[in-house]
């Protein structure tokens, strides 16, 4: 019989989760990976060059005048879909063994991060700063859960777990002055393990379609089926998203 997990529980593992999306999520979209912040002084420089940085510059990813220029709607589709490719290919490649593997707590472990990392990066483009609100927002959302305001709130016994989580983005940046792609992966993962200790809460979360599942159950060609039911799942978790701030007030 699975262990019935009570709102405390599951609080006491979502308030460390979410304060350890921010560090996460700041390396993602203050990256500037095209750097182009500060590179203005380049297009009086070459033809050649300042057509290239004008081109690059038009795409929408974080430092760019497009993303500048971008709504919060686009905002975030864009962390849905584009970050979402990454997370949802993570979390789908334990199909790769068909309806064996796809069994494993890892699964559902790393699909509800990828789902929370996208959450968070949501609400935070609507302005929401508020680390127990954003507890809400996932528990509800994910696990079907509505959590109080006390239990959402944090405590003190939380720093230390939120340093055990974001201690490879700390060292990152220690070394190099910045959070490395390898950083962030060792986070995401960490972050997983975490949430395994609610593993048995995490079949709640949003799900790929029948026949995206019917797919993941095929041995090789299952991280497909994978792929492309977390892509679905994501979609759903942004569009309840938006739902959960409006219903609350939170959308800009």
């Amino acid at each position: 019989m699975a262990e019935v997990l009570t709102d405390e529980r599951i609080a006491a593992v979502l308030r460390p989760f979410v304060r350890a999306t921010a560090p996460v999520l700041d390396a993602l979209r203050e990256s500037d990976p095209l750097r182009l912040r500060g590179r203005s002084g380049d297009l009086d420089a070459d033809g050649a060059l300042r057509k290239v940085l004008r081109q690059l510059d038009g795409m929408q990813v974080p430092g760019s005048s497009a993303w500048d220029a971008m709504s919060v709607e686009q905002r975030c589709d864009w962390w849905a879909s584009r970050v979402g490719r990454f997370l949802a290919l993570v979390a789908g490649l334990p199909r790769f063994g068909g309806v064996i593997t796809s069994r494993l707590p890892i699964r559902n472990a790393l699909g509800i991060t990828g789902q929370g990392l996208v959450l968070c990066a949501i609400a935070a483009e609507h302005g929401v700063t508020d680390q127990a609100v954003k507890v809400q927002l996932i528990a509800e959302v994910l696990l079907g859960r509505e959590l109080s305001d006390e239990l959402a709130a944090g405590r003190a016994e939380d720093d230390e777990r939120v340093s055990e989580l974001t201690e490879d983005l700390d060292a990152a940046r220690r070394e190099h002055g910045r959070a490395t792609p390898k950083a962030v992966v060792r986070t995401v993962w960490r972050m997983a393990r975490a949430l395994w200790e609610i593993d048995s809460e995490l079949d709640k979360r949003p799900q790929g379609r029948l026949h995206h599942e019917l797919l993941g159950n095929i041995p090789v060609v299952g991280v497909v089926g994978g792929y492309l039911g977390e892509r679905s799942a994501l979609r759903k978790v942004g569009r309840l998203g938006a739902q959960w701030l409006r219903r609350n007030g939170l959308r800009r």
